[in-house]
């Protein structure tokens, strides 16, 4: 079986969570049966694994409609997509597509690396679910990232077709905590679009003297003057993109990850988090209670002196220290390995039953 992986959403030079979850799944995947790797810049072959590979159109094009058309011509049997956007039309392979959201139907402001043309098309496009769930059912299977997740797409009746979760995941930290930090450093990653509601965390350090919260995602110069007047001076610092190798080390550190988001398909910052044994406190919304369960600590979304208080509660030394090893326990299933094994079985199952299906069909006759 010949699979195709599109390895076009790999950001350089630095990771995006999409980005990241290509890279850890696709580098597993080789692991477990030969995969071929579709890329859409030559650069991102220094953020891959050693695979063989072909190159690509790039994904946010005007063209994208029309990909399949274009990978038609490498004769894969089956072609796995990080993202469900790709054109399915004129295929001659099985194609599975992934679903990490379904964000932007509550909170409509695309992406801001996407061209305006692109952006115009992706407003009109989540208006509706009508266009999602006609692209969604050209696809032959669909991966999801969460339970979450795959319940909403269930709600909203958007395929016919299997839906599997396949996690996020990390890989083991090279550092682990073993002691409560003397420090009262936050740590938040991640974007700063409305539905991050990085504002709470911003508002909330008045309530937190003593505390200091680094922003490591690069962070435009708007963003960087809503924040600071709503927060006391000082009390924040702006990482502008962190380097994994920084992003490490602040996290051997820090006294907690703190995430205030309103709306999420995963949450790997939770996990890179809790991995290493820091604890996290996090805004109370489904998915974060399904991937960090009783480790973490939750609070009201909108309530930013719940959050204060809740970042409190870790001052007690023994519930830091109870808090990182039962984050580091709960994060044990989530590796590569285990979500590039449920993949493959999708993906093969997928193959298997086609060809199952054409050995049985009557051969036609003159």
């Amino acid at each position: 079986m010949k699979i195709l992986f599109d390895c076009r959403y790999i950001k350089y030079p630095r990771h995006d969570g999409i980005s990241r979850f290509s890279a850890g799944l696709v580098t597993a995947l080789g692991r477990l049966h030969p995969v071929t790797m579709v890329i859409s810049d030559e650069r991102q072959l220094s953020m891959l694994p050693d695979l063989p590979w072909v190159l690509g159109p790039s994904p946010t094009a005007i063209t994208e409609p029309a990909a399949s058309l274009y990978f038609n011509k490498f004769e894969p049997d089956v072609v796995y997509t990080p993202m469900q956007t790709m054109g399915p039309w004129g295929r001659r392979f099985r194609l599975v597509t992934t679903v990490h959201d379904l964000i932007y139907y509550s909170n409509r402001t695309p992406p801001r690396n996407l061209i305006w043309p692109v952006r115009v098309v992706w407003r009109l496009y989540h208006l509706s679910w009508a266009p999602q769930r006609a692209l969604l059912r050209k696809a032959d299977a669909h991966v999801s990232v969460s339970e979450t997740t795959k319940q909403l797409m269930l709600s909203k009746d958007l395929t016919p077709h299997p839906i599997v979760v396949v996690p996020n995941a990390v890989e083991d930290p090279l550092v682990q905590r073993d002691s409560v930090p003397t420090g009262r450093d936050l740590l938040y990653m991640g974007s700063f679009m409305p539905y991050k509601n990085v504002e709470l965390l911003a508002t909330a350090m008045h309530l937190l003297p003593g505390y200091h919260l680094h922003l490591l995602s690069r962070a435009s110069a708007e963003d960087k003057r809503r924040l600071e007047r709503l927060a006391p001076v000082g009390s924040m610092t702006f990482h502008d993109g962190a380097s994994d190798e920084e992003y490490g080390r602040l996290l051997s550190e820090a006294f907690a990850v703190v995430t205030a988001s309103r709306n999420e398909g995963f949450g790997l910052p939770l996990l890179e988090s809790m991995v290493t044994g820091t604890p996290v406190v996090a805004s109370d919304i489904p998915v974060f209670r399904e991937i960090a369960g009783e480790s973490a600590l939750f609070f009201d979304v909108d309530d930013p002196q719940d959050f204060a208080n809740t970042v409190r509660r870790l001052e007690d030394g023994d519930e830091w220290m109870t808090r990182s090893a039962e984050s580091r326990e709960r994060t044990e299933t989530y590796r590569w390995n285990n979500s590039a094994a449920i993949l493959l079985d999708l993906l093969t199952r997928d193959f298997e039953e086609s060809t199952a299906k054409n050995r049985t069909e009557p051969t036609s006759r003159p």
